[in-house]
């Protein structure tokens, strides 16, 4: 192998690494979210029925 070959699958390989990092990230941060919403959600539930 040369070294421009060696070179060129080195930086596709941190590409792809780099991706697949992004894309755990951007799934992490959605759940997140949810998850707030979903707590924010049940704390409104729970100051509605404390107030009946």
């Amino acid at each position: 192998m040369t070294a421009r070959t060696v070179t060129v699958i080195a930086a596709l390989f941190a590409t792809m690494v780099s991706l697949s990092s992004c894309g755990n990230t951007i799934r992490g941060v959605g759940q997140d979210t949810a998850n707030a919403v979903d707590a924010t959600q049940d704390a409104g539930r729970r100051v509605e029925r404390a107030a009946r």
